[in-house]
């Protein structure tokens, strides 16, 4: 197996250091335009193989996209990140060219892979990728859902003092501050519904947190978050070369399911050896299901802007 991760940054990296320490392909490529960084980034990491035990070979690239061919998954992590006060909508206007590029050069070499798409802002970017490619739609999938689920849970740990592992808890809609519905209702604890345990108030607090989580990281460190967007893109990448059929929220093309169509939007999907496979229906009640279709007004207006380009 073969994975690329376009971006030697910050996420790039960490993503690209998961999926090499589980070994789960045996040829990793990391590819970025900034000369040396790629390259350094990957001497770096097999020097860490002796250390941590794993076996998978790590190639750096400047740009060089025929280094990557033949790949399975292809996790496209560039663009501009978010600097302090700068919201996701910001960042359409260089992204949008960057991710553009980007599929096309891996398409040429990679006709077959699956593409996740982290780059910012992630609902617009997996949109953009959808069209521009002409892909499957099984073959392109938006994180951001899976991250923000991942906040979630730690925003419900923090509460309750308990182990996130021994929470269920899903965020839906949008990947941005405003966009995005945790569902509260829905979380569990061990298969006990965590409103049984948290006081409206925390509730609130909760979903406040979670919702601006991406935000408060990047006031806090000047740029933003890495190890939690790598993690989750590392889990993608396993679930698709294990065939694992785990179930996150991720942005998929939306054909009906959720009252939507003609849009990519984060909601619970199955991911395995075809991409994502299968969405799930959570029956959201009147109150989810209205916040869901404004949440989608959102990003509906974020891709528009693709049109003035």
């Amino acid at each position: 197996m073969k994975v690329t991760v376009v971006g030697a940054g910050a996420v790039g990296a960490t993503c690209a250091d998961n999926i090499a320490r589980k070994e789960l392909c045996t040829e990793l490529v990391l590819l970025d335009i900034k000369e040396g960084v790629a390259e350094g980034k990957a001497q770096d990491m097999m020097q860490t193989a002796t250390l941590l035990g794993f076996d998978t070979k790590i190639v750096g690239s400047t740009n060089d996209y025929s280094k990557t061919a033949k790949s399975d998954v292809v996790v496209i992590t560039s663009g501009l990140p978010r600097k302090p006060g700068m919201t996701r909508e910001e960042l359409i206007g260089v992204n949008a060219g960057i991710v553009r590029t980007v599929a096309q050069n891996i398409l040429q070499y990679s006709p077959d892979a699956i593409i996740i798409v982290i780059s910012n802002p992630m609902d617009t970017m997996t949109y953009l990728a959808l069209t521009s490619t002409g892909l499957p739609k099984n073959r392109i999938i938006g994180m951001g859902g899976t991250l923000d689920s991942s906040r979630f849970k730690y925003q419900l740990s923090q509460h309750l003092g308990c182990s996130p592992a021994d929470l269920n808890a899903v965020v839906v809609g949008g990947h941005g501050d405003t966009t995005m519905i945790p569902l509260m209702r829905l979380a569990t604890w061990n298969s006990a519904p965590v409103t049984d345990f948290l006081s409206l108030t925390q509730q609130e607090q909760i979903i406040k947190d979670t919702m601006v989580g991406g935000a408060t990281l990047t006031a806090l460190i000047g740029t933003s978050a890495w190890y939690a967007p790598g993690a989750a893109g590392a889990a993608l990448v396993e679930s698709i070369l294990r065939n694992e059929k785990k179930l996150f929220t991720c942005c998929v093309a939306l054909e009906g399911e959720y009252g939507q169509s003609d849009i990519c939007l984060g909601v619970p999907v199955t991911i395995g050896r075809n991409g994502w496979e299968k969405i799930l229906d959570f029956k959201l009640n009147e109150t989810e299901q209205a916040a869901f279709n404004k949440s989608a007004d959102a990003v509906r207006s974020m891709n528009d802007v693709l049109k003035t380009l």
